[in-house]
């Protein structure tokens, strides 16, 4: 194939179909515990704690997390109370002096104290709440009353840690219907930390070189200064097109990434290698035998050994053939990538996209005037069929056209409708020839950082 080349930073025309260039431009039950025997404390005389004191029945820990009737353990002995831990209390073991009382580890309806519903230890027939009990159906340490998720919750309404009682659920669980927290909503992946994590980091900024099947690649590193080596961060690729570098994307700031991270990912710029095309040459991305997609690989493996990395949560953006090696690299069933954000590419020229039932989260963008549009928008539709979107579109308002200069209007972002949750397809098009897509980053880090 035979490609012209134009002085523009670097910089090729497009023959056939590709062009490669640098720009210039639910709740719980009220039981009560294992250690409740009589129905009226011989202490107390109307406060019945075992049959009147019905723990949680009316503290709704749902999708609202509010707490019930006021659990104030008074002479009724409705000790419907909240803790802090979102299981029973461990101190709701049967009263020296009476034994109406929620015994150790009950599960007290919706109310999660560290003394459970029940009267507290040594408590007179129902008349004392339990120590930690405050009343109401108010999930544990870390749970909003079963509206929020734990770390790793999965679907949806998980909340303190442990917590089984009236919709919340501990660290994985599963019960409620609120909003799920980090890992907790639908399609969210937990946070899967790296071997490097623990451990003072193995990687400084800067640039760096790799062994990679016998070559020597290179890339250059960002690490945040404040690094936490128990922090797993997310690890963003920026691949640079036909004729640019590695230096290139790190002086424009990791396609202006690096000014809106405030520290909470790792940036890396690879470098490719000679690519050939007719009389013309320059680095790119030419992946010959899969050479560019082990030296991905080679990157992740040691980043994720040296430093801190979420392996769940990696990214690629990359702008012409570094969006075309995106493209490819998303396509591969162990790319371990999340989601990738390629402008103006193809799926074609760094290697034919493999078949894979891989689902990777996609925000596309590209000028309307470029000559790749057909062939970018047909790499897309691989992904819109991979996150099991249909072919229906919604225009998103606000979206990143929003604030462009008018030079790039008509913009419009749309995306498709039905996708797997966690796995949204959107596509972004501009008035523009071929080049980098316009104040990107803060959309680039929104993308991603949802994830």
């Amino acid at each position: 194939m035979h490609l012209q080349r134009r002085l523009c930073g670097f910089g090729l025309a497009p023959l056939a179909t590709f062009v490669l260039c640098l720009s210039c431009g639910g709740a719980g039950t009220s039981s009560t515990g294992t250690g409740g025997g009589s129905p009226a404390g011989s202490a107390g005389t109307s406060g019945a704690a075992g049959t009147t004191g019905v723990a949680g029945t009316t503290g709704a820990a749902g999708t609202t997390g509010t707490a019930g009737t006021a659990g104030t353990a008074g002479t009724t002995g409705t000790a419907s109370t909240a803790g802090t831990t979102g299981t029973a209390g461990t101190a709701g073991t049967a009263g020296s002096g009476g034994g109406n009382t929620a015994g150790a580890g009950g599960a007290a309806g919706s109310a999660a104290g560290t003394g459970g519903s029940a009267a507290g230890r040594g408590g007179t027939g129902g008349s004392s709440a339990g120590r930690g009990g405050a009343g109401g159906s108010a999930a544990g340490r870390g749970g909003a009353g079963g509206s929020s998720a734990g770390r790793g919750g999965a679907g949806g309404g998980a909340a303190g840690r442990g917590g089984t009682g009236g919709g919340a659920a501990g660290a994985g669980g599963t019960a409620g219907s609120g909003a799920a927290g980090t890992g907790g909503a639908a399609g969210m992946m937990g946070v899967a930390p790296s071997t490097g994590c623990g451990k003072p980091a193995g990687l400084v900024s800067g640039r760096a070189s790799i062994d990679v099947a016998g070559k020597t690649r290179e890339y250059i590193i960002a690490v945040p200064s404040n690094y936490d080596q128990n922090k797993p961060y997310r690890l963003i690729f920026g691949w640079h097109p036909w004729g640019g570098s590695a230096q290139q994307i790190a002086q424009m700031g990791y396609f202006g990434l690096s000014n809106v991270i405030n520290g909470q990912a790792i940036l890396v710029a690879p470098e490719g290698q000679n690519f050939v095309n007719g009389t013309m040459s320059g680095l790119g991305w030419g992946n010959a035998n899969g050479e560019d997609v082990a030296f991905a690989h080679a990157m992740m493996d040691r980043f994720g050994a040296q430093l801190c990395i979420d392996q769940n949560r990696i990214f690629s953006t990359g702008f012409s053939f570094g969006a075309m090696f995106s493209f490819t690299l998303a396509c591969t069933e162990n790319s371990m990538q999340r989601a990738i954000a390629p402008m103006a590419g193809n799926a074609t020229t760094s290697g034919r996209c493999e078949n894979s039932t891989r689902s990777v989260a996609t925000m596309a963008f590209i000028g309307t005037d470029d000559s790749l549009l057909s062939v970018h928008r047909s790499a897309v539709q691989i992904f819109v069929g991979r996150d099991g979107c249909t072919t229906q579109t919604m225009t998103m308002q606000p979206s990143w056209c929003d604030g462009l200069s008018s030079t790039y209007l008509p913009c419009t972002c749309v995306e498709y409708q039905g996708c797997k949750a966690g796995y949204p397809v959107i596509s972004c098009e501009y008035k523009a020839g071929h080049q980098f897509a316009p104040s990107a980053g803060a959309t680039l880090w929104n993308f991603f950082s949802q994830f």
